[in-house]
Parts: C-alpha cells; sequence; structure tokens
C-alpha cells in the first residue's frame, strides 16, 4: 500500500445487520437507507534503517567467495532489515511517536480473540496488552476463534503462527484419519492447509512473531503501506571508508479489524 503522511489514515466501514424482513408492497415510494458512520483508522510511520561501512582496503580486495564487499554487507543488511520489520510488523502493540513505530498485528486484532487471562491491546485508546498465562494450544481454541471471525464477518484464509505452535497444530487431527504409502519411504508430519468449517486456510510458520500468538488473518484486509520504499542512500565520506544507509519508512494498515482473530497465550 501507500501511506502519504507520517499518520497514515483510512476508514473502515461496517455493514448494516442483515434483515429477514426486507420486504415491500408493491409500489411503495422508496426511501432513504439509514447509513453507517465511517470509522476512521490509522497508525504512524515506522522508520527502520541499516547501515554499512566498508573500509577503502576491503572494498579494494578481493576475498574469498566475493569480489565486492561493499555489495555483499548491503545484501545482508538488506535481509536484516526485513527481519526487523517482521518483527515490528507482528509483535508492537501500540504506536509511538519519539520514535515514531507502528503498530502492529498484536495491537489490531482484538476482536475475535480466545486468550488466558490478561488485557486486550486498544487500537482506539492505544494501549498496549497484558499477557495472559500461557496454556495449550488446541484445536478447540482454534475453532472457537474461526466461530468469531465468521460470525464478525471475516473470511480468513491464513493461520499465522510460532515454530512450536505450528509443530501443534501438525498435531490437530480434525475428524479425519491420515493416510500414507509406506512404499514411499517417507512420514509426513506436517498440516499446511486447514479445511475449517468456514473455509480453507493455509497454516503458515512464522519465526519472527511472539511464540505466544497463534493469528488467524484475512490477508486481503492487511496491507505495509509505504510512505517511503526500501532505498540506499551514500553517507559522505569522513575517511577511509565508504558508508550505505538502508532506509525504508512503513506503516501497518489493517482495513478490517473485525476480519481478523487470535488465540493468545499458548504454550
Amino acid at each position: 500500500g501507500k501511506a502519504t503522511n507520517t499518520l497514515h489514515e483510512w476508514q473502515t466501514q461496517e455493514l448494516a445487520s442483515a434483515s429477514s424482513s426486507n420486504a415491500q408492497a408493491e409500489g411503495d415510494d422508496a426511501t432513504a437507507k439509514t447509513v453507517t458512520a465511517t470509522t476512521r483508522l490509522s497508525n504512524r510511520t515506522q522508520i527502520s534503517t541499516k547501515t554499512v561501512i566498508v573500509s577503502g582496503t576491503q572494498q579494494a580486495s578481493n576475498p574469498a567467495g566475493r569480489k565486492d564487499e561493499l555489495g555483499y554487507q548491503l545484501s545482508l543488511a538488506s535481509l536484516e532489515l526485513k527481519r526487523d520489520m517482521e518483527s515490528s510488523l507482528c509483535q508492537l502493540d501500540v504506536n509511538a511517536t519519539s520514535p515514531r513505530q507502528s503498530r502492529g498485528l498484536v495491537g489490531w486484532v482484538v476482536d475475535n480473540v480466545d486468550k488466558n487471562g490478561g488485557t486486550l491491546a486498544s487500537y482506539t485508546g492505544n494501549t498496549a496488552r497484558t499477557k495472559g498465562t500461557a496454556v495449550a494450544f488446541t484445536e478447540a481454541r482454534l475453532k472457537s476463534v474461526l466461530q468469531k471471525v465468521y460470525t464478525a464477518g471475516g473470511e480468513p484464509d491464513v493461520i499465522m503462527m510460532g515454530p512450536a505452535a505450528k509443530q501443534t497444530f501438525s498435531s490437530f487431527t480434525g475428524n479425519s484419519t491420515r493416510m500414507d504409502k509406506g512404499e514411499d519411504s517417507k512420514v509426513y508430519a506436517s498440516v499446511d492447509v486447514y479445511v475449517s468449517d468456514f473455509g480453507e486456510l493455509k497454516a503458515v510458520p512464522n519465526r519472527f512473531q511472539d511464540a505466544n500468538d497463534v493469528f488467524v488473518l484475512q490477508t486481503d484486509k492487511l496491507a505495509v503501506a509505504y510512505l517511503r520504499p526500501f532505498q540506499t542512500v551514500e553517507l559522505a565520506k569522513t575517511g577511509d571508508a565508504e558508508k550505505r544507509e538502508l532506509i525504508v519508512e512503513y506503516t501497518l494498515e489493517c482495513r478490517a479489524p473485525k476480519a481478523h482473530g487470535a488465540v493468545y497465550d499458548v504454550s
């Protein structure tokens, strides 16, 4: 997505409740329907950087395995910067102003949850969450969240979780019995797609999110909005070295908070 200011704003609107009595007599005059007011949501953009400094000697040398030390260090810094972004987008629960920080998933996914104590973050009051006591991640907890999301109008397509929770998830059996061909000499221990009563979801492990969180997400209702996309800036020389800074400014845009859910406090 695209952000146009450091306070990125967008609007969301709830549909009117479904009515089973929407029936009109022949010849009735048309009347204006009641319009649900929109809600303005916002998030702060966050600047993330990595700086690379390579000495003149390093750049002139031809070390084993690579010809361009500056290019190599820039490629490493780029990967590290993306990892930092992923961690922020998943874990930050409030938006701050000094320095600016973008509220992450924990701060937006608060409407359809299963938790064990603690308090949820608030995207309207910009308050942080407090964790509850971690308990087992069970299929019953996941199904409870899926039902809540569907009832709220969401159509989730991804379950995103930490590595340990993913292994627990792969032990869920649903209502099926696993079958395998003994002659292929392979053991299949992973479940990557979950077919629920409310649709099919892809199960995705994420090493950068909190290990106690399991997110149920509708991906088309989320976006990373960039005020400044990735760029490399050449810094002024102050000695015998080449300096570069990688910069990106972004925020998380949660287009419909009620389209998502979470199982929090999993062990």
